[in-house]
């Protein structure tokens, strides 16, 4: 089992709750070593100054912020420690937005937050349940290893959810990035249905597991194929996409395209599914629920619109 990264009290109004925080993602990159080519020597990096060529240990090291012209200012990390943020134990919620008033581009890393110890699982299971019905994120911040964090703390599935947000600071526009952005033309109404009949034809259900990180599993067969002195397959190259001369034609062919391999075949009905009790169902569920039914507008309706439209359906 996983190790907490943090742990300290959930705080909303006079309710805390000791909680631990838990990585709701693991990395699972493959990391590589340096080799001088020819050899079984290791690669190494290390600090040297740059005049002398001479090695440099770590508490010799001080920090420089370049304001421009080859000059720095120099900052001891005594200095920098005693303006960090407090070490505070604790997420203080300060207040709560609709979850769909997040845009995802604030969006950083996940975590897990659970109750501490068992006795504080009534107070966590309360604030829990309240966050579902209400659909709304708490929003706070925490330090976690010496640097300040903005947080919205949601209902998931049986566990809350912390999620590092972005300040705005952090965030950068689209022309600051890229210039100047091309003006795009009014899309003519017949290919515009036409591109939504498409969008139509592709949506399925979200199904993370059908995705994989096909390059990570090459990478490992390449190893493994290496290490076993194996005739090693290169993949071949994608064939060049085609220059699109009729949008509509294009988009009119990938429509029945998607018609004709998506469509079970004729006199095969699927068989009917159990209506589930949508009332034991939680908010997450009731939107998979009206995604499969198809039912319009779902994205902006509350709880108790999602059980009334599915009943009807």
């Amino acid at each position: 089992m996983a190790r907490p990264v943090w742990s300290g009290a959930l705080s909303l109004g006079l309710v805390t709750v000791p909680v631990e925080l838990y990585p709701a993602v693991a990395d699972h990159t493959i990391h590589f070593h340096q080799f001088e080519r020819g050899t079984s020597d290791r690669i190494r990096n290390r600090k040297v100054n740059e005049r002398t060529g001479d090695e440099v240990t770590q508490d010799e090291i001080v920090k420089g912020y370049d304001v421009g012209g080859g000059d720095h200012v120099l900052v001891e990390p005594d200095e920098l420690d005693e303006i960090a943020p407090e070490r505070s134990r604790r997420i203080d919620i300060e207040q709560f937005v609709e979850l769909d008033e997040i845009d995802p581009w604030f969006y950083d890393r996940t975590y897990w937050l659970k109750p501490a110890k068992e006795d504080f699982a009534k107070a966590y299971g309360l604030l829990l349940q309240a966050m579902d019905r209400s659909e709304k994120a708490g929003v706070a911040k925490f330090v976690l290893r010496g640097k300040e964090y903005l947080c919205a703390v949601r209902a998931g599935e049986d566990v809350m959810v912390l999620n590092t947000l972005h300040f705005v600071a952090d965030l950068r526009k689209p022309k600051d990035v890229m210039g100047g952005l091309p003006k795009v033309p009014k899309a003519r109404p017949k290919e515009l249905d036409m591109a939504l009949s498409l969008v139509d034809e592709m949506t399925a259900p979200w199904r993370p597991e059908d995705f994989r990180d096909e390059y990570s599993e090459r990478v490992e067969d390449l190893i493994k194929a290496k290490e076993s002195g194996k005739e090693i397959a290169h993949e071949e190259e994608p064939a060049q996409s085609a220059d699109v001369v009729d949008l509509f034609e294009a988009l009119s062919r990938s429509v029945k395209s998607r018609k004709s391999g998506g469509k079970p075949a004729k006199g095969k009905k699927k068989p009917a599914k159990k209506q589930p009790d949508l009332a034991d169902l939680s908010k997450t569920d009731l939107d998979k629920l009206a995604r499969e039914k198809n039912v319009k507008g779902r994205s902006k309706m509350s709880r108790t619109q999602l059980e009334k439209a599915l009943k009807a359906s």
